[in-house]
């Protein structure tokens, strides 16, 4: 029976316990944060494969020297995800359809910043380059506003620590439809659109993020769609990959992408994603 390392214990192991299981797969979780491990003895024991590469690089280094298995999705692949610039720039070399997108780099000059602004029509979305769940995203309408917003990301990045010293400042698409499309492999294997409730959009929610509040619900994605999820997939060159498309009534785009996804219920997915998932691991393991 093949051992998987899971190096999250949230839903996405509750999920594939069982469904793996049955598939004569051994998941078991991998904790490498927020812990004390002692590296002459590392406390995992033996696996053949290893599902997601760990969540905090460190650590995850760590885990992985202990580990030695191949992942499924590895290092190099959660790196090209979480770098939304990268991501942006590989896409749009492939022609690829993305945003209209800046990136800055501290320190910039604020001349050159207010000629971004100006490129795009307000309001314009300020994100980190690299926080998932929506963490930090913010809309700015007009320039003082974003200016403001970049005055508290400078005061993050004066800090000599900080690792990532860059932010986006990216078109917004209003009326935009949210879809998170999943791809497996290569192929299409369901997708969900997230829409806030009504009394958070009447408050003045706009992030469509499901940490945040919105609601996932499966959808019969169009093949065009599909086709782009799946070119994003092969561009990015990630096994298994959450793509996140913004629909208006002219055009696609690939917003962002996640190497890390949260498997959903089963019920979101097409016939045969467990047996699918099932065989990237053995593939990936060597068998």
């Amino acid at each position: 029976m093949l051992r998987l390392a899971v190096a999250t214990n949230a839903e996405t192991y509750e999920r594939m316990r069982d469904p793996l299981g049955a598939r004569r797969i051994d998941v078991d979780h991998v904790r490498s944060r927020e812990r004390t491990t002692r590296l002459a003895d590392p406390p995992w024991g033996e696996f053949d494969v290893g599902f997601v590469y760990p969540p905090r690089l460190m650590e995850g280094g760590v885990a992985d020297a202990a580990l030695a298995v191949p992942w499924v999705n590895d290092r190099e692949a959660v790196l090209r995800s979480r770098n939304k610039a990268g991501v942006i720039t590989r896409l749009a070399a492939a022609n690829v359809p993305v945003p209209e997108t800046v990136m800055v780099s501290n320190p910039a000059g604020q001349s050159d910043v207010v000629a971004a602004f100006e490129r795009l029509d307000p309001p314009v979305v300020v994100k980190p380059n690299s926080t998932t769940r929506g963490i930090g995203v913010a809309k700015a309408h007009d320039l003082d506003s974003l200016l403001g917003v970049i005055d508290y990301l400078d005061l993050v990045h004066d800090f000599q620590a900080t690792g990532d010293k860059s932010f986006l400042i990216q078109e917004y698409l209003p009326d935009a439809t949210d879809y998170r499309v999943m791809v497996l492999d290569g192929e299409y294997v369901g997708a969900v659109e997230r829409r806030l409730p009504k009394d958070a959009l009447a408050a003045g929610q706009w992030k469509h993020n499901v940490h945040r509040g919105a609601e996932a619900s499966r959808v019969d994605l169009d093949p065009e769609l599909r086709r782009l999820a799946e070119r994003t997939a092969e561009v990015l060159a990630v096994p298994f990959l959450g793509v996140d498309l913004l629909v208006t009534a002219d055009r696609a785009v690939v917003n962002e992408t996640n190497a890390r996804p949260t498997i959903d219920d089963a019920a979101k997915y097409v016939d045969g994603f467990w047996d699918d998932l099932a065989d990237l691991i053995r593939r990936t393991a060597g068998e």
